[in-house]
Protein backbone atom coordinates (compact mmCIF):
# COMPACT_ATOMS: atom_id res chain seq x y z
CA UNK A 1 0.00 0.00 0.00
CA UNK A 2 2.77 2.55 0.90
CA UNK A 3 4.04 2.10 -2.96
CA UNK A 4 0.86 3.13 -4.26
CA UNK A 5 0.38 5.73 -1.86
CA UNK A 6 3.94 6.88 -3.16
CA UNK A 7 3.08 6.48 -6.74
CA UNK A 8 -0.04 8.50 -6.50
CA UNK A 9 1.80 11.37 -4.53
CA UNK A 10 4.29 11.10 -6.60
CA UNK A 11 2.09 11.73 -9.67
CA UNK A 12 0.33 14.95 -7.74
CA UNK A 13 3.93 16.51 -7.39
CA UNK A 14 4.56 16.26 -10.79
CA UNK A 15 1.34 17.78 -11.41
CA UNK A 16 1.50 20.71 -9.62
CA UNK A 17 4.81 21.13 -11.54
CA UNK A 18 2.91 21.14 -14.37
CA UNK A 19 0.46 24.00 -13.18
CA UNK A 20 3.51 25.62 -12.09
CA UNK A 21 4.86 26.04 -15.77
CA UNK A 22 1.36 27.32 -16.66
CA UNK A 23 2.44 30.76 -14.86
CA UNK A 24 4.99 33.83 -15.48
CA UNK A 25 7.59 33.01 -12.66
CA UNK A 26 10.95 31.58 -12.93
CA UNK A 27 11.52 28.32 -12.27
CA UNK A 28 13.81 29.36 -9.31
CA UNK A 29 10.99 30.24 -7.57
CA UNK A 30 9.44 26.66 -6.97
CA UNK A 31 13.29 25.76 -5.94
CA UNK A 32 12.82 28.62 -3.44
CA UNK A 33 9.72 28.29 -1.73
CA UNK A 34 8.71 24.52 -2.52
CA UNK A 35 9.91 24.05 1.63
CA UNK A 36 8.25 27.30 2.42
CA UNK A 37 5.49 25.63 4.49
CA UNK A 38 7.91 23.76 6.81
CA UNK A 39 7.83 26.80 8.41
CA UNK A 40 4.77 26.04 9.74
CA UNK A 41 6.50 23.85 11.83
CA UNK A 42 7.46 26.95 13.89
CA UNK A 43 4.03 26.09 15.81
CA UNK A 44 5.25 23.40 17.57
CA UNK A 45 7.49 26.27 19.74
CA UNK A 46 4.23 26.88 21.65
CA UNK A 47 3.27 23.06 21.95
CA UNK A 48 2.23 19.90 20.16
CA UNK A 49 -2.00 21.25 19.66
CA UNK A 50 -0.85 24.91 17.76
CA UNK A 51 2.35 22.84 16.12
CA UNK A 52 -0.44 20.32 14.50
CA UNK A 53 -2.66 22.98 13.52
CA UNK A 54 -0.67 24.80 11.74
CA UNK A 55 1.28 22.64 10.52
CA UNK A 56 -1.93 20.75 9.07
CA UNK A 57 -3.43 24.74 7.92
CA UNK A 58 0.10 24.77 5.64
CA UNK A 59 -0.13 20.84 4.35
CA UNK A 60 -3.86 20.59 3.43
CA UNK A 61 -4.25 19.81 -0.13
CA UNK A 62 -7.73 20.70 -0.13
CA UNK A 63 -6.37 24.60 1.18
CA UNK A 64 -4.34 24.76 -1.30
CA UNK A 65 -6.46 23.38 -4.05
CA UNK A 66 -9.14 26.29 -2.87
CA UNK A 67 -6.39 28.42 -2.69
CA UNK A 68 -5.73 27.85 -6.25
CA UNK A 69 -8.86 27.87 -7.73
CA UNK A 70 -9.68 31.45 -6.01
CA UNK A 71 -6.40 32.86 -7.63
CA UNK A 72 -7.70 31.75 -10.72
CA UNK A 73 -11.07 32.90 -10.55
CA UNK A 74 -9.51 36.11 -9.47
CA UNK A 75 -6.99 35.99 -12.11
CA UNK A 76 -3.92 37.05 -9.17
CA UNK A 77 -0.98 34.24 -10.26
CA UNK A 78 0.44 35.07 -6.87
CA UNK A 79 -2.57 33.30 -5.14
CA UNK A 80 -2.23 30.28 -7.69
CA UNK A 81 1.63 30.40 -6.99
CA UNK A 82 0.78 30.19 -2.98
CA UNK A 83 -1.65 27.25 -4.15
CA UNK A 84 0.72 25.01 -6.33
CA UNK A 85 3.30 25.64 -4.17
CA UNK A 86 1.32 23.79 -1.09
CA UNK A 87 0.00 21.64 -2.94
CA UNK A 88 3.37 20.03 -4.29
CA UNK A 89 4.86 20.58 -0.93
CA UNK A 90 2.19 18.11 0.63
CA UNK A 91 2.72 15.43 -1.82
CA UNK A 92 6.72 16.14 -1.57
CA UNK A 93 6.23 15.61 2.07
CA UNK A 94 3.69 11.96 1.53
CA UNK A 95 6.24 10.85 -0.70
CA UNK A 96 8.66 10.60 2.18
CA UNK A 97 6.09 9.34 4.53
CA UNK A 98 5.22 12.75 5.87
CA UNK A 99 1.33 13.01 6.65
CA UNK A 100 -1.05 15.57 8.79
CA UNK A 101 0.15 15.56 12.75
CA UNK A 102 -2.15 14.33 15.00
CA UNK A 103 -1.81 16.46 18.44
CA UNK A 104 0.36 14.28 20.56
CA UNK A 105 3.42 15.13 18.96
CA UNK A 106 5.17 15.35 15.68
CA UNK A 107 6.43 12.06 14.64
CA UNK A 108 2.68 11.04 14.95
CA UNK A 109 0.57 11.40 10.94
CA UNK A 110 -2.16 10.14 9.20
CA UNK A 111 0.70 7.94 7.54
CA UNK A 112 1.33 6.41 11.01
CA UNK A 113 4.63 6.83 13.24
CA UNK A 114 7.42 8.63 11.49
CA UNK A 115 10.96 7.08 12.03
CA UNK A 116 8.67 3.39 13.05
CA UNK A 117 9.56 0.79 10.91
Amino acid sequence: MKTIIKLEETALFLFGIYLFSLLNFEWWWFLVLILAPDLSMLGYLFGNKSGAFFYNLFHHKGIAILLYIFGCYLKLEILQLAGIILFSHSAMDRIFGYGLKYEKGFKYTHLGEIGKK
